[in-house]
């Protein structure tokens, strides 16, 4: 054998071993799975992989039953481009039933993401929106069960050949691979020696901060940067959170893989000024790049993209929620993903390297008691409802955030992106 063929296989093999930590790490640590618990897994034809390393993670750790729902892109391109026009308000709620029966009958989930961010870029917007609206319709029960965290749950990512050709369009095919494959390993703390003790320890980290949050009390939160002058509201009790979560069936996951945030919950009605995105949005296919919108009594009165604009306007047009807040987190500048200046094209890390707020459903555990209180109580609080939740960033190193107490005294919480 020669030297570089010996050095080809030590790579594969060394990647092979990254690849199955990767899959322990999801397992263990992100869905926290339970011997005897179902798996309902999602992921795309090309983290097949990836998908078959954690069904055996799963199933060495005791799992009843792992079933794997497949996507492919090209089978979605011919839909937009050979299907009937109407068709495009339909959705398979047969199958998003079959989901959130099995999330009700006590089945864990975990979703593979990694798709090509452009996806939909050259389609139709109106088809788009279309397709969107019945999806989120649809798999609405389902959703609930895991925005309640009712369930353990997690997301972690799959490298593919259209999102590293997004990121590193220099490269070959093959370098891009790698090079995202590397960011993905760094990140999600594979690289260290032992993953899982590295992610207990992050884990406890974000729980402290979570909870000097919580010791503060802010009635509000106050945003300075460029196009940025934003005034947010928290919900009444709100809770701030951060890394794992004990699920409804008292199992503890961690829900994003990486994470790197604290977040809460807004109050519906108390947003004020204009936010400007600092990162572009890949939403379901389509790139929203520049955006900037305008918010009155928590209402979204006015919306700007570069790019986009017109799948951002049908976005907020979902329903009446869609226009307010559900969600916002802060994390810091200087978060491994940051500070690795790469732009992934992908929210699960994009919206871990910068602060950022997101549009739609609100979490109903980030406010005191929310799993007992009903939706009237909810909304009460404070808490939004829609069929959406879509997070996009506006931290930088030129945001500064204050944190306002019930009294209005303003109190530095963050310059230029990082903890006070």
């Amino acid at each position: 054998m020669t030297t570089t063929a010996a050095s080809t296989q030590e790579q594969k093999l060394a990647h092979a071993l990254k690849l199955d930590k990767l899959a322990e790490v999801a397992v263990k640590v992100g869905l926290g799975l339970r011997a005897g618990q179902e798996l309902v897994m999602t992921a795309s034809l090309d983290a097949l992989p990836l998908a078959r390393r954690i069904t055996e993670q799963a199933y060495r750790a005791g799992a009843s039953l792992v079933t794997t729902l497949y996507s492919d892109d090209e089978a979605t391109l011919m839909r937009y481009h050979f299907a009937p026009t109407e068709s495009f308000d339909h959705a398979a709620k047969w199958l998003y039933d079959g989901m959130g029966a099995a999330f009700k009958s006590g089945a864990a989930r975990l979703a593979i993401a990694g798709g090509n961010p452009a996806l939909l870029a050259n389609e139709d917007t109106d088809k788009v929106g279309r397709a969107n609206r019945a999806v989120s319709q649809a798999y609405r029960p389902a959703l609930e069960l895991i925005t309640r965290h009712e369930i353990n749950w997690t997301i972690v990512a799959c490298a593919t050949p259209a999102w590293a050709a997004a990121m590193f369009p220099e490269d070959a095919p093959d370098a891009a691979m790698d090079k995202l494959w590397e960011a993905i390993f760094e990140t999600t703390r594979i690289n260290q020696q032992d993953p899982v003790g590295a992610w207990k320890t992050h884990d406890a980290d974000l729980q402290m901060r979570a909870a000097r949050l919580n010791e503060k009390r802010y009635a509000a939160l106050r945003y300075r940067g460029p196009g940025t002058d934003f005034l947010l509201g928290l919900a009444d009790d709100h809770v701030w959170m951060g890394g794992g979560t004990t699920a409804g069936n008292g199992l503890y996951c961690i829900p994003n893989m990486p994470t790197e945030e604290v977040f809460s919950m807004p109050h519906k009605e108390r947003a004020e000024g204009t936010v400007t995105a600092t990162k572009p949005l890949s939403h379901q296919g389509t790139m929203i790049e520049g955006i900037q919108v305008r918010f009155e009594k928590g209402c979204i009165v006015e919306a700007h993209a570069t790019r986009g604009e017109e799948v951002l306007r049908k976005l907020i047009d979902t329903d009446e929620g869609a226009r307010r807040l559900g969600e916002v987190a802060l994390v810091p500048h200087s978060s491994p993903i940051a500070h690795s200046g790469m732009l992934f094209y992908n929210t699960l890390f994009d919206e871990n390297a910068a602060s950022h707020i997101a549009l739609g459903q609100a979490y109903t555990s980030c406010v005191r008691d929310g799993d007992k209180l009903t939706p009237e109580q909810l909304a009460a609080k404070g808490a939004n409802d829609s069929l959406i939740h879509v997070d996009w960033m506006i931290g930088s190193e030129k945001l500064d955030i204050d944190g306002i107490t019930a009294e209005e005294t303003a109190e530095p919480l963050m310059r230029q992106g990082e903890w006070v």
